[in-house]
């Protein structure tokens, strides 16, 4: 079974460990950047991984979504949520069923 891994700033992720996923504490650009590409490139099957922090390796993360493994899904901080991981979903329910079926206004 795959592990799963969370990056973000302290704050916002110390709690996953009590559920026992894999915490990365992250706060320069620098610091996400490597942590990201190792993770990505090792055994892990899910990285979740702060809005904020994710904010700042677009390109990563888009290098990810071609794949099948690792799944990489944004989740909110504690400084609230920007939306980009609700569009994430959004793009790829899209991508999968071909239509828009969540959010149809």
């Amino acid at each position: 079974m795959a592990d799963i891994a969370v990056i973000g700033d302290r704050d916002s992720v110390y709690g996953f460990s009590a559920l026992g996923l894999d915490v990365f504490y992250v706060r320069e650009e620098d610091e996400i950047r490597k942590c990201f590409q190792r993770l990505a490139n090792s055994d892990y099957g899910v990285i979740y991984i702060t809005e904020a922090s994710a904010s700042v390796i677009p390109e990563e993360i888009e290098k990810c979504r071609e794949k099948t493994l690792p799944a990489v899904i944004l989740i909110p901080g504690i400084w609230g949520n920007t939306g980009e991981g609700i569009n994430g979903v959004r793009k790829s329910v899209e991508q999968a069923v071909g239509s828009d079926i969540l959010f149809r206004e």
